[in-house]
């Protein structure tokens, strides 16, 4: 490795807290079908953090200029973690190494079964130049859960984040800091058996890439979304993995967005069921602010049960709204019925989905059994995507303390 040197970077100081209690990894926002992968058919060992090895590129490339618009997964930074399982000696260790193309044999079943799975999660640098993690944690409980539904080995989630941490402090200078941008992180798990049988892998790749990202709407401005809902589309259902974040579910999705788009739609707000259930728009989590049937004032999502991905964000637009305590805050089935009854009514507020690309996005229309729905979000303000815009930032890029932050 001419281009590159060895090196140890410490672990995270004793005396610097940044890891929170147990209950602050919020096991309760998905449960686990456990008998699908029990102990003893996902032999791993815990790779440490206190192993890792860094090799440091001695061909950095250029970073995109301040002025220069940051295009999401289209620039990568120098550097990326690796960490390879087998099942007979469990976890290597992990290692940073300049970034580079993977060699996969040509019978991987992380190709061919999609035996993968992966994460999504941002850093934030803050006035005062400190880069931050947001909420961490519930990704790398996520990504456990995901990785014992596919029966890829286990790993300790403190050790990974521990890596992750370290990944980005070596490609510090890679986050940016102008108003909205951050460092996405890309957390991947993949099976690498080199075998066309299906069953239990033997080989595993767990890799983790970094990219500057801009912000998702130019400026201050919030561009709001149309949505085509087709209930013969079906993006997940009861007992399958649509709680889970594997690249299998996105995947299915390109043709049906292509065919909202046909219908001069941005997005799909996926249904499910004969009632015609909201479930997700997109690849985010859906939200209704409205007046509900009994005269509350209510902020409702589609609860985790089992069709819907238990969203970072979601979680934290629930934490806030709690915490304010001004509207009852619901997680229940919405049906398309009663949105429709609701619109007719004037009830509806504001409707919007949210996600670690753009934190909170207005729906204006819905293109629903043949009829444009139109939806009065941004002739609501929209004041409550905005106020949950303010708060998320305020935390993220550190104007206030708040432990969902993790500093790097």
């Amino acid at each position: 490795m001419g281009r590159s040197r060895l090196w140890t970077l410490p672990r995270l100081g004793a005396g610097r807290s940044n890891f929170p209690t147990p209950q602050v990894w919020a096991r309760k926002l998905l449960p686990i079908p456990w008998r699908l992968c029990v102990p003893g058919r996902c032999v791993s060992s815990n790779f440490k953090a206190a192993d890792l090895q860094v090799q440091v590129t001695r061909e950095p490339q250029k970073k995109p200029a301040p002025s220069q618009p940051l295009l999401f997964g289209k620039t990568f930074t120098d550097h990326m973690l690796m960490v390879e399982w087998n099942s007979k000696t469990g976890w290597g260790p992990p290692r940073i190494q300049p970034f580079q193309n993977l060699t996969l044999h040509p019978a991987c079943s992380g190709l061919h079964y999609s035996l993968q799975l992966f994460e999504g999660l941002k850093a934030y640098k803050g006035r005062d130049k400190q880069v931050r993690l947001f909420r961490p944690w519930l990704n790398m409980d996520r990504m456990l859960r995901s990785a014992r539904r596919l029966c890829l080995p286990d790993f300790d989630k403190q050790e990974l984040l521990e890596c992750i941490r370290q990944l980005i402090e070596v490609d510090k200078d890679w986050v940016p800091d102008g108003n909205g941008t951050s460092l996405y992180v890309r957390p991947v798990l993949i099976g690498n058996e080199p075998s066309l049988g299906v069953g239990m892998v033997t080989q595993a790749l767990l890799f983790v890439i970094l990219c500057p990202v801009g912000s998702y709407f130019p400026g201050d401005s919030m561009t709001p979304v149309s949505l085509l809902a087709d209930p013969s589309f079906v993006r997940a259902w009861i007992g399958g993995v649509g709680d889970c974040k594997l690249g299998g579910n996105y995947g299915p999705t390109v043709a049906v967005q292509q065919e909202a788009q046909k219908k001069g739609c941005e997005q799909v707000l996926w249904l499910y069921g004969p009632d015609h259930q909201l479930t997700e728009v997109g690849t985010m989590n859906i939200f209704v602010y409205w007046t509900h049937e009994d005269g509350e004032l209510e902020l409702a999502t589609p609860p985790l049960d089992g069709i819907i991905l238990p969203g970072v964000v979601r979680q934290s637009l629930l934490d806030l709204a709690r915490t304010w305590g001004e509207f009852r805050v619901a997680e229940r089935k919405v049906t398309m019925k009663e949105l429709k009854r609701a619109l007719e009514e004037g009830r509806v507020r504001e409707v919007f989905g949210s996600g670690t690309a753009c934190q909170v996005c207005p729906v204006h229309q819905i293109l629903y059994e043949g009829k444009q729905l139109h939806i009065p979000t941004m002739e609501n303000g929209p004041e409550l995507i905005l106020r949950f815009q303010k708060e998320l930032k305020a935390i993220q890029y550190g104007t206030s303390a708040h432990d969902w932050m993790l500093r790097v």
